[in-house]
Formats: C-alpha cells, sequence, structure tokens
C-alpha cells in the first residue's frame, strides 16, 4: 500500500501543509530527528578523536540514527494500519515529511519581497532558504538563488521523499529525511564535521541519486506543458550541466529549470565570507528577474502535478494487482 499511501499523503501536504500553530505546539518530525542528530554529534564527535576514528563513529552515528527512525516509523505504521481509516491516519504523519505548500510559499515570499518592498527585503527573504551571504547579493543574483532553490528543493524535498515513501512506507520515508537532515546538520566540510559528517553526506547523496534524475525529468516535461518554457533547452542543459556540478545531484534539477526558463544560474557564490568557484549551469540569461520566479513557480506546479500524476498511476496498479 506504499505508493496509494505517498498519493494520499502527497494530496494531503498540498492542501493542508504542516500548519504553523502546530510546529508551536508539538514540533515537526524534522526537528525532532534534528535532537537526535545533535545529541548524537555531542556524544559521539570529540575533539580529541583522530579523524580517522571521527569518520568511524560517524558511520555508527548513522547507523543509529537510521535504525532508530526507522524503526519508530515502522512501530507507528504498523499499529495504525490495524485500524479502520489507519492508512488515512499514516498518510497525515507522512504527509509532514513533504514540502511542496511550504517551498512554493518560502519562494514566492521572494518574488513578493523584490516586487514589494525592494532590494533589502528580497535579501533577507531568500536568506531564509539559501545559506550563501544575502548582503553581496543583487536583485539578479537573488532571484537566481530562489530559483536555485526552489529547483534542488523540489528535488530533495518532495520527490525524494515521495519517491522513498512509495518504495518504502512511512518507514522509507522516515528513513530518508532523517539522513537528508544529518547531511545538512553535520555533513559539512569544516573542522568539527568534516570527518564525522563524511558519512552523513556521501550517503544522502546516494539515496538522492533516483530522485533528483526523476525531478530533472519531470521538469523538462513540465517545460513542454508551459507556455514559453523550452523543453528541449531543458534536456540539453540537463546533458551538458548536470555533471558539473559540485553536487551530483543538484546540478540535474537545477540544469532542468534554467534550460526550461533560459537562464543560466549557479556560478561564483559567497558563503561565510568565502566564495566559490562554481560553474554556471544553462547557457541563458544571468540576469533573473522576479517574473523569471514566477515562471520557475508555474514550471515546479506543473512539475508537481506531473509528480501526482505519476505516483496515482503507479497506485492504480499496484491496488489492481
Amino acid at each position: 500500500m506504499s505508493a496509494p499511501l505517498a498519493l494520499l499523503s502527497l494530496m494531503l501536504e498540498l492542501v493542508f501543509g504542516y500548519p504553523e500553530r502546530v510546529v508551536r505546539a508539538i514540533g515537526h518530525p524534522v526537528i525532532w530527528i534534528g535532537k537526535l542528530i545533535d545529541m548524537l554529534d555531542r556524544a559521539l564527535n570529540h575533539a580529541g578523536h583522530t579523524a580517522a576514528r571521527r569518520k568511524r563513529l560517524g558511520v555508527v552515528a548513522l547507523v543509529l540514527l537510521v535504525a532508530v527512525v526507522w524503526l519508530a516509523a515502522s512501530l507507528v505504521q504498523g499499529l495504525l494500519l490495524q485500524l479502520s481509516f489507519g492508512i488515512v491516519l499514516v498518510a497525515i504523519l507522512a504527509s509532514t515529511l513533504l514540502a511542496q505548500r511550504s517551498l512554493a510559499a518560502h519562494v514566492a515570499a521572494v518574488a513578493d519581497a523584490l516586487e514589494g518592498e525592494g532590494l533589502e527585503a528580497g535579501r533577507r527573504a531568500v536568506s531564509m532558504i539559501v545559506g550563501r551571504d544575502p548582503e553581496r547579493l543583487d536583485e539578479a543574483a537573488v532571484c537566481r538563488a530562489a530559483i536555485e532553490s526552489l529547483a534542488e528543493n523540489f528535488s530533495d524535498g518532495v520527490v525524494a521523499p515521495a519517491f522513498w515513501l512509495t518504495a518504502g512506507g512511512l518507514p522509507g520515508a522516515a528513513a530518508y529525511k532523517a539522513v537528508n537532515t544529518a547531511d545538512s546538520m553535520i555533513g559539512h566540510k569544516n573542522e568539527r564535521h568534516g570527518a564525522f559528517g563524511w558519512a552523513a553526506a556521501r550517503f544522502d547523496d546516494l539515496i538522492n541519486l533516483p530522485a533528483s534524475r526523476l525531478t530533472a525529468l519531470l521538469v523538462v516535461a513540465a517545460a513542454s506543458l508551459l507556455p514559453g518554457a523550452n523543453p528541449g533547452e531543458a534536456w540539453r542543459a540537463v546533458r551538458r550541466d548536470a555533471r558539473h556540478h559540485r553536487s551530483p545531484n543538484a546540478g540535474w534539477p537545477e540544469a532542468a529549470f534554467a534550460g526550461a526558463l533560459g537562464l543560466a544560474i549557479a556560478g561564483p557564490r559567497h558563503y561565510g565570507g568565502v566564495l566559490t568557484q562554481d560553474p554556471t549551469i544553462g547557457q541563458g540569461r544571468r540576469e533573473a528577474t522576479p517574473a523569471d520566479i514566477r515562471r520557475a513557480l508555474a514550471l515546479y506546479r506543473i512539475a508537481d502535478a506531473l509528480l501526482i500524476a505519476l505516483i496515482g498511476a503507479v497506485a492504480a496498479l499496484t491496488w489492481h494487482f
């Protein structure tokens, strides 16, 4: 029943999201997972350890994290599915691991801020969804950052958890989210986490491989349905530029969006005052505008609808057989 569960979860999250009042009252699953990751980090990652030992303990931490989250989700799913309409209850829980609604809202807020209040407001809005130095961004760079975040998080925050929910039910999606959260918290190349977070970063790369490729295909297909978008150039950008991104996954959705919208995104960026010489993705305009953010959101919504339709087809076949 994993595919019908994924379909129902996507529909619930698209309509209702995760209400802010619920976050204030009980938190969010990612917050709970984050607390477990922080506990493991403090317990196992000590400054006196060698890099080799930190790497081994990072593997231990990742195994413990995935085991705890998988077992907890399996227990909850097993108990709920024994109830009448239990699949609806499981779907409500699984919907908290998806981010269709919140992703669109955060990206749209950047365009709203630029159009309504100007560059400083746009910088504040985009700083909520990207890690680069906002004070260095002009309007075009703010718009590019918002589109890059939309592309990457469509893969990481929507397609990937939906894929693993379809493949492994609530435990699969929860385990994916645990690894993805660990990567964002400890998968950094700094003194504290360079060795300890190695396993989380590499495993996150691995489990995002299928979703990043699927996301690119969805965006190329969506471009054929959006007036003014270019599906041919989206496909060419994926084939030409995706592999040049420093991430083995982020380049795929970013290239598809860039090609479809006629933009050139990524390129050199500042993080924590340090310039990173990343390659440009796409061969279009660098001067992105708030209107391009709106077009990217329209492309995203069509691609998301195609994802829902695809999982719906899988659910129908699964239910039939």
